[in-house]
C-alpha cells in the first residue's frame, strides 16, 4: 500500500512529544523549572486537523505541566504522559477511539518510539530522527523535530484527503467563523 493509500485512512495522528514537537531539548533554570519551545506552525498544523475531524493525541514517556498547557491551549484531549510502554498507550487510544490501527498515523523520532511506530497504518518522522526510527517511516519529512514536521504531515494527510482547499477556505479566507486562533 503506497502512503497516499494509507494518509487517506487517517482519522487520528499521535504525536510523541520531546524530539517531534520540540526540538527534544529539555532547559532547566536554576530553581529547577523545565523549558521546551513548541513551534507555531506544528500547532496550526494540529489546529488544521482538528478543525477537518481528524483527532490528535499525544503518546509521551516523559510528564511535564509544560505539556499539558500547550495541549489545552490548541484542544488536544487524548494526552497520554508517562507512558514508557507506548504499545500501551496506544491500546489504550484504540480503545477510546474506536478506530482501528490503519486508521491511526504516529509521527516519532527516537527509539522508545520503536515498537509502536510499527503498529499504526501510518509512520511518520521528522528528519532528523534516529536511523531505526527513520528506516520503518512510510513518511520522512523534510524539517526537524520542532520545527514543522508535524505541521508537514497534517497539510500531507489533509492534502491526500482533499480536504486543503476547503481548510484554506473556511480557515484563513473566512477566519470569523473559526472561532480558535491559538497555535
Amino acid at each position: 500500500m503506497t502512503v497516499i493509500e494509507k494518509a487517506k485512512k487517517i482519522r487520528l495522528l499521535i504525536c510523541d512529544v520531546d524530539g517531534v514537537l520540540t526540538d527534544g531539548k529539555i532547559y532547566i533554570g536554576n530553581d529547577g523549572e523545565l523549558f521546551k519551545a513548541f513551534d507555531v506552525k506544528d500547532g496550526l498544523g494540529v489546529k488544521m486537523l482538528l478543525a477537518n475531524n481528524i483527532d490528535v493525541a499525544i503518546l509521551t514517556a516523559r510528564s511535564s505541566e509544560i505539556l499539558k498547557r500547550r495541549t489545552q491551549e490548541l484542544g488536544i484531549t487524548n494526552v497520554l504522559q508517562g507512558q514508557r510502554d507506548k504499545v500501551k498507550g496506544l491500546q489504550q487510544l484504540l480503545e477510546a477511539t474506536h478506530l482501528l490501527p490503519e486508521q491511526i498515523a504516529y509521527i516519532g523520532d527516537d527509539l522508545p518510539d520503536y515498537a509502536v511506530i510499527q503498529k499504526v497504518g501510518l509512520a511518520a518522522c521528522p528528519s532528523d530522527a534516529v536511523e531505526e526510527i527513520a528506516q520503518l517511516a512510510d513518511f520522512k519529512s523534510v524539517h526537524r523535530g520542532g520545527a514543522g514536521a508535524v505541521r508537514e504531515l497534517a497539510e500531507f494527510i489533509l492534502k491526500t484527503q482533499g480536504k486543503w482547499d476547503n481548510t484554506l477556505e473556511s480557515m484563513f479566507l473566512h477566519p470569523d467563523l473559526n472561532a480558535r486562533h491559538h497555535y
